[in-house]
């Protein structure tokens, strides 16, 4: 029997409706088209760049000339697919402001890392929809990116029309709010471009003071040195100490600007099975996580986001938790960790995590805090 095959050679216009119309069948909650033109604010960006705002990503500085041409990421780039996947939570549907208080001894995740790795969701679906357009256009190229790679990716999906770049830096969508995945595919034909959308946050800046650490700035204007999904997972080293207080019990990403923003009543809560929530990563427990050996870790976290943080640095993260918890039931793991954990990192946060929880029991008074921290069960 013969293979089905393409439909016949689409104009321009039909291919992009058939791709967007795919797009969805797909999973996909939008999809919009535009040019590979220069991001808009490739200035702004490469600004912020030299300013060092960035941190320790240097690989945003290696990576900042092809982000500005993406000529030189697909030869001969025309066009570029932007989709959006969301991923809305159910209280995403209400007037939530602010991250919600985690009950004691358990860890914060934030909303997109709490059900298994999304790259390898919009990865596989992206490449379907690659397969899509080549059987149509078969001289057409393509790359396909998800937050990886050298791709400005909200500056491209606010100019396909996928929303816009709100005071917080993140983009923001009439339809599905603060919560989806972008991921484009560079294409070297040319296909209709949509129209950019325009911003709608108006007088708002609920976003601003909603951030724990202050790192937005100014409207539109983020130091990612302080930001909370920097801290828990880009920064390899240790968390400076002036900012350990302020993360909470975040222990991987932080969300609270993005829950912030008005646009979320828009929002409706994703059905999308792949974007379904973990029940040890909604709520996570702080002492479970601690005791994770090597081999424990990397099963565990084998199809989530949170093994880029590697064992280290999820520990160290859950250090920090636990000493702003301050709950001297956390005093055995601690010291444990402090005194034998294989990683110099995850010892010195448990010192930390461990003088935090004594002060902690001194000012209240406690019958236990004249004992020496080694002396805890």
């Amino acid at each position: 029997m013969t293979p089905a095959t393409p439909d016949a050679v689409l104009s321009d216009s039909d291919l992009a409706d058939a791709v967007k119309q795919r797009a969805r069948a797909l999973g996909f909650a939008l999809c919009g088209i535009t040019t590979a033109d220069p991001p808009p604010h490739h200035r702004q960006y490469a600004r912020w760049l030299a300013e060092g705002r960035a941190g320790e990503m240097l690989y945003l500085h290696r990576q900042e000339p092809k982000r500005g041409d993406l000529r030189q990421v697909l030869p001969g780039a025309r066009s570029v697919v932007c989709v959006a996947l969301n991923y809305a939570p159910e209280e995403a549907t209400a007037d939530f402001v602010g991250a919600q208080l985690a009950a004691p001894l358990q860890g914060t995740v934030a909303r997109y890392a709490r059900f298994d790795d999304y790259h390898e969701t919009m990865w596989a679906r992206l490449e379907a929809l690659r397969t899509f357009i080549q059987e149509r256009r078969p001289e057409a190229n393509g790359k396909v990116y998800c937050d990886t790679g050298p791709i400005t990716e909200r500056d491209l999906a606010m100019r396909a029309g996928l929303g816009w770049v709100g005071k917080h830096t993140n983009l923001i969508s009439r339809h599905l709010g603060n919560w989806f995945f972008l991921g484009e595919i560079l294409l070297d034909i040319a296909l209709p471009p949509d129209a950019p959308e325009a911003a709608h946050c108006g007088t708002c800046q609920r976003c601003l003071p909603a951030c724990p650490t202050g790192a937005i700035t100014a409207p539109y204007q983020l130091d990612a040195r302080r930001c909370i999904s920097y801290l828990t997972i880009e920064l390899k080293g240790s968390i400076p100490e002036d900012l350990r207080p302020l993360i909470g019990t975040r222990i991987y990403g932080c969300d609270d600007c993005l829950a912030a923003c008005p646009w979320n009543k828009f929002a409706r809560a994703a059905s999308d099975e792949a974007v379904r929530p973990r029940a040890d990563l909604t709520a996570p427990d702080l002492l479970e996580l601690l005791s994770l050996d090597e081999a424990q870790f990397r099963e565990r976290f084998r199809h989530s986001p949170i093994r880029r943080t590697k064992r280290r640095g999820l520990l160290r993260n859950v250090c920090v938790a636990l000493g702003n918890l301050a709950e001297p039931r956390a005093l055995p793991a601690l010291r444990r960790a402090a005194a034998a954990d294989p990683e110099p990192l995850v010892r010195e946060h448990a010192e930390w995590a461990l003088q935090r929880v004594n002060a902690s029991l001194t000012a209240n008074g406690d019958s236990t805090s004249g004992k020496k921290l080694t002396e805890f069960p």
